[in-house]
């Protein structure tokens, strides 16, 4: 009998499109970093391996994260949901990571780790409180809190026991940096995002953290994504080569 082949290492295109900010970060080095990220902490966690390479626009039958300026900019400029073959795609606010006064680098390992995670952003998981399913998002839960590869600061992010409830308080490991001690606990700068009563809620790790939340511009955010039902393709670029 032939053994089942295994799905091919997702193919990740990283490329800077701010017209009016600079990343102010070296790409080269960013990129490298987010690899070491996703091979020796995320991938042996997760099972999510993946080749981030830099690009200067979409490439073909990759997946894809983009820097852009705002929110609005990345709508005028055609970037929507997914790539332009409908594969998973990530953006970047940059005006809105600096207006927070977040690292960039963090912001962007966040990304990544959840596309990997949950590509198509519509997984869900039973919780600690009934009629509730939480988003299946790995960083919220720990979005403040980062460590660093070659001095580049990367996300913290939950393990798969996280999401599971029989686990006793301190008894495996339920966030890379070892922060939780429980399943579904939200470290003070986190957030968890769940679907219930017909809506998307939020639910924070302090007050400080709701407060400062509601100052961000979330939208294009994947907690967005959780809310849609159609999503559109980004536009192809005008060299596009489907060979």
């Amino acid at each position: 009998m032939d053994r089942p082949s295994h799905p091919p290492v997702p193919r990740i295109a990283v490329f800077d499109k701010t017209l009016h900010c600079s990343i102010d970060i070296d790409l080269d080095a960013l990129i490298a970093a987010m690899q070491k990220f996703v091979d020796h902490h995320l991938a042996p966690v997760w099972g999510t391996p993946a080749r981030l390479v830099r690009s200067s626009d979409f490439l073909p039958r990759h997946w894809a994260i983009v820097f852009l300026d705002a929110y609005r900019d990345g709508t005028l400029e055609g970037f929507h949901d997914l790539t332009p073959d409908g594969l998973p795609l990530a953006k970047v606010y940059v005006s809105n990571v600096r207006k927070l006064g977040d690292e960039l680098s963090v912001a962007t390992s966040h990304e990544l780790a959840e596309m990997l995670v949950d590509p198509s952003a519509n997984l869900y998981s039973n919780g600690p409180k009934p009629n509730r399913l939480y988003d299946y998002e790995v960083a919220d839960p720990v979005e403040d809190s980062f460590f660093k590869i070659d001095g580049i600061a990367m996300t913290d992010f939950v393990y798969p026991a996280y999401f599971e409830t029989f686990h006793k308080p301190g008894s495996v490991r339920f966030d890379h940096m070892g922060i939780l001690k429980r399943p579904f606990q939200i470290d003070r700068g986190g957030y968890q995002a769940y679907f219930s009563g017909g809506k998307e809620r939020t639910e924070w790790g302090s007050p400080a953290k709701k407060a400062r939340f509601k100052l961000e511009d979330r939208r294009g955010h994947r907690t967005a994504l959780h809310r849609k039902r159609k999503r559109q393709r980004s536009r192809r670029p005008k060299t596009w080569r489907t060979t």
